[in-house]
């Protein structure tokens, strides 16, 4: 990743990362992107990169087209941008899924220029029942 320099005070990146949660509550990538955004997914057992606005939001269409239920549970601002933990909640081929995510981003003129993403993956309801019972957690 390329360092930027960012207007990075609390308020701020909380603000953004709120609007890009909604980029995936809404399937739209709206303005939150610059347009030669880069992005660098890690899915489990993967790695995929992508760049440009237009490449980003035709990803966004497949992984997204009908918005997944985001919540930010917490964001730390960086001397060039922003690091995020998101948990969603989807569907996929007619099945509940859920994720956990931590995304790694750049920013450039209050926007998002480059990001690296950090996915646990989709979790269906026998994953997250096997979860429960082989590895129950301390803390949410």
């Amino acid at each position: 990743m390329t360092t930027q320099h960012a207007d990075t005070d609390q308020r701020t990146v909380d603000e953004l990362s709120e609007r890009f949660a909604d980029v995936f509550r809404t399937g739209d990538a709206g303005d939150v992107f610059t347009d030669d955004v880069f992005l660098d997914g890690h899915p489990p057992f993967w790695r995929f990169q992508l760049q440009g606005i237009d490449d980003f939001r035709s990803w966004l269409s497949g992984y997204a087209p009908d918005g997944h239920h985001v919540r930010v549970v917490r964001t730390w601002p960086t001397p060039s941008g922003f690091v995020t933990e998101q948990e969603s909640l989807g569907h996929l081929d007619g099945r509940e899924v859920t994720g956990r995510k931590v995304i790694v981003c750049e920013v450039r003129d209050g926007r998002i220029a480059e990001l690296i993403v950090y996915c646990d993956g989709d979790w269906d309801q026998e994953l997250r029942a096997r979860h429960a019972a082989e590895a129950p957690m301390i803390r949410p």
